[in-house]
């Protein structure tokens, strides 16, 4: 997945410029992202503080390495189902 040019506190405080009365248009030209980013960012990140959102990255990283694992461990046993099935 390609990697946000922001940081969570930056995104976090574009959105709380928006909600402080300032035009979306106005803030994304500030910051130059798009109007389409700009609302991607608010539906993730809306009401968020800086650790609420520290805390989802965090368990974001968790939720891959975890799924990484348990593709390798399903590989591995099929793998030796593979070969347990065969007749020798």
């Amino acid at each position: 997945m390609k990697r946000s040019r922001f940081t969570e506190e930056q995104i976090i405080a574009m959105i709380k410029e928006q909600e402080a009365g300032m035009a979306t248009a106005e803030v994304c030209r500030k910051h130059g992202v798009s109007s389409a980013s700009f609302y991607k960012y608010k539906a993730k990140y809306g009401g968020m503080d800086v650790s609420d959102a520290r805390k989802l990255k965090a368990l974001e990283d968790e939720n891959a390495k975890l799924k990484k694992l348990l593709a390798e461990q399903m590989l591995d046993n099929a793998i030796l189902k593979d070969v347990a099935a065969k007749k020798w």
